[in-house]
């Protein structure tokens, strides 16, 4: 009898141990982020910031979760999170079919898309046709990559594996151009003299967050909290705070 008491109560108190260990866990949202992308996501003073961060972090607490921040590269991004690394993958993602058929998104929560960045020296460059011929720099993962092998077949393309040497390999001459996301391109002329945007932009995007397959209710449960955060005005004043007045979805 003693020996079923001690049995008994050592399985109570593992249940509740287990219970208590799935509660921690569900009050908290893994996500997977590459902090390399102002003002998207970047890290400053050893922080991550940047309007992604800060709308992951308004969602969460909208949830009743905090953030667990995971950084990858961009790359790495769907993989990570169809591996189980983390929850959810937020990183300026663009929601395309090839990707809806690996993972889902979110409803989108901007919209953004692919431009064209060069030297305000460089005259060669006025259109988008001008590219081809041209040595153009690009993101390892993005569908810049995608979209100019299947747009502009004759762009010689150069592949790097973060938007920073992405925008060096242009001020040194090395590319002719960059082609990556608006956001990212428009903040860094803004900071960088002797650079611009072309104004003919290559695609129009919605950036949505990724989630598997697998986790339905935490979709649904995201969508909800960027309803809430939308309708008590949090989100605009992110949209005011990091993009000046953009129009955003």
């Amino acid at each position: 009898m003693k020996f079923r008491r001690h049995f008994l109560f050592s399985a109570l108190l593992a249940f509740a141990l287990a219970g208590t260990q799935a509660q921690a866990q569900d009050s908290v949202l893994r996500v997977g982020t590459d902090a390399t992308f102002p003002p998207m996501e970047f890290v400053e003073n050893d922080k991550r910031t940047g309007f992604d961060i800060e709308l992951v972090e308004a969602l969460a607490k909208a949830m009743g979760k905090r953030v667990e921040w995971i950084d990858i590269d961009f790359k790495g991004l769907i993989p990570g999170l169809v591996a189980k690394r983390f929850d959810v993958a937020v990183s300026a993602i663009y929601i395309t079919d090839e990707r809806k058929k690996v993972v889902d998104f979110t409803d989108s929560y901007f919209a953004g898309g692919l431009v064209a960045m060069t030297k305000d020296s460089n005259t060669a460059i006025k259109t988008l046709a001008d590219l081809d011929g041209k040595k153009v720099t690009v993101q390892v993962g993005t569908k810049s990559v995608s979209y100019l092998q299947q747009n502009h077949p004759k762009v010689q393309l150069v592949e790097v594996e973060k938007n920073q040497e992405m925008f060096n390999l242009v001020e040194i001459g090395r590319a002719d151009a960059a082609v990556t996301g608006k956001p990212a391109a428009a903040q860094y002329v803004r900071t960088r003299p002797g650079l611009r945007v072309l104004s003919q932009q290559l695609t129009t995007e919605e950036y949505g967050m990724a989630l598997r397959k697998d986790t339905p209710d935490l979709t649904k449960a995201m969508n909800g909290a960027l309803t809430k955060v939308k309708a008590d005005g949090t989100y605009a004043a992110l949209v005011k705070k990091w993009f000046s007045g953009s129009n955003a979805k």
